[in-house]
């Protein structure tokens, strides 16, 4: 049995990508008879508010499917203004840092970027408690930052820069979600050896093609042209792209039955609303964010969905990880990302690309599908047999191994 220590501050109830990356992780590893325990934040992404039957405690306790869940105090920002947040992660970082002195001896630490204030607590962690540590990066951080223009060049940043730097030295291990992480290391002058990639994946028990027929009912959309987008609404999804495409539907006759349905919450949502109805359009509508077990409800209802980020090259090695929900669920993707994501999508034959931020290319795309059904049909297909490859169980037993190799080490 190993021991490990796992600090995130996104988890279950949770439902972002490094929040079911992470519990879906940890619930394989204590599955097979490990100790797990994650020190966390009170459940609050994204909204900001702490969720219903939870309190922003200095210490609280629960076991979820045999998971150790330690939930710490942080000081709880909605996920907008650079200086809010930040005192957001230093909060988690101090708090984390302490909570870790207190429980059992791990044999393993493991910390989940993309903020290195996580990073930086398990590198405390790991000097006082005399155990080896991974890091997990899911994200370059402060990268994106500046990708999303919530903060220039600056001594602050260059600062962090070389924080990242150290931690990336200083961890026993590295695991990337990309091959393009990866390699941008290696040009960092970070050993090779050192670096895995584990990618990530989909849970195939909970994300299986079913029909979405009785929803689409309550929701008044029976026969309409579905296009969807899942997840948060935040500065680097420019999610005003499918605000455009909708506004240059409604003069387009062949797009009448055309509906966009956004489900999620973020930072950028409210001005997204505020948006939609100044332009009063009826064919897109938004919804909620919805707990983890209903989210393939809202992906059975449509007939395609977007997976979109900003048009920078930063996010060209990012894989956004509703790809593999979408192709588990059968649903076909509109790509508006580049990169090693855009390789996958391409590859499994799931999906078809437009460029970033051009609703025109987004509408030619949505064109394409709905007059040629059995492209769509085919592309459902193919998701659904491509999802295999990145089953969460298996990826999970991927990195366990790099953990334990780690703890024997």
């Amino acid at each position: 049995m190993t021991r490990i220590l796992f600090l995130t501050d996104n988890f279950a109830p949770e439902v972002n990508a490094p929040a079911s990356r992470t519990f879906e992780h940890c619930r394989e590893w204590a599955a097979r008879g490990h100790s797990v325990t994650v020190i966390t934040g009170a459940p609050n992404f994204p909204a900001g508010k702490v969720m219903a039957g939870y309190r922003n405690r200095l210490w609280q306790k629960e076991e979820m499917e045999g998971i150790e869940v330690i939930r710490v105090w942080t000081f709880i920002a909605r996920n907008e203004g650079f200086a809010l947040r930040i005192v957001d992660y230093l909060s988690y970082m101090i708090t984390a840092a302490l909570a870790g002195m207190f429980v059992r001896r791990p044999d393993v630490i493991v910390a989940t970027s993309p903020q290195f204030f996580t990073l930086l607590a398990a590198r405390f962690l790991s000097l006082a408690r005399r155990r080896p540590w991974v890091l997990e990066l899911r994200d370059l951080w402060p990268e994106s930052i500046k990708a999303v223009d919530a903060m220039g060049d600056s001594i602050a940043i260059r600062l962090i820069e070389r924080i990242e730097r150290y931690l990336y030295r200083a961890a026993d291990r590295v695991i990337t979600v990309t091959h393009t992480f990866k390699s941008i290391l290696v040009s960092r002058g970070v050993d090779a050896q050192k670096i895995d990639v584990v990618t990530n994946g989909v849970d195939l028990t909970n994300y299986t093609p079913r029909d979405g027929s009785a929803l689409r009912r309550r929701l008044g959309l029976e026969g309409k042209l579905l296009i969807g987008y899942v997840g948060t609404h935040g500065m680097a999804h420019a999610l005003e792209t499918l605000i455009e495409a909708a506004t240059l539907a409604r003069s387009d006759a062949g797009l009448a039955d055309l509906h966009f349905v956004l489900v999620g919450e973020g930072a950028r949502k409210e001005s997204l609303m505020a948006l939609a109805a100044e332009r009063g359009l009826d064919n897109i509508s938004f919804h909620p964010s919805v707990p983890k077990d209903q989210v393939a409800e809202w992906w059975a209802i449509l007939d395609a969905a977007v997976v979109h980020l900003k048009r920078t090259e930063l996010f060209e090695s990012v894989i956004p990880s509703k790809i593999f929900e979408c192709m588990a669920m059968g649903v076909p993707v509109l790509m508006g990302v580049r990169g090693e994501a855009l390789t996958i999508v391409e590859n499994a034959k799931v999906g078809i690309a437009f460029e970033p931020e051009n609703p025109h290319a987004l509408l030619r795309q949505i064109s394409l599908i709905r007059n040629d059904q059995h492209l769509l049909a085919t592309l459902s297909e193919n998701g659904a047999s491509a999802s295999v490859e990145f089953d969460r169980r298996r990826l999970a037993l991927r990195m366990l191994e790099i953990l334990e190799k780690v703890a024997r080490a």
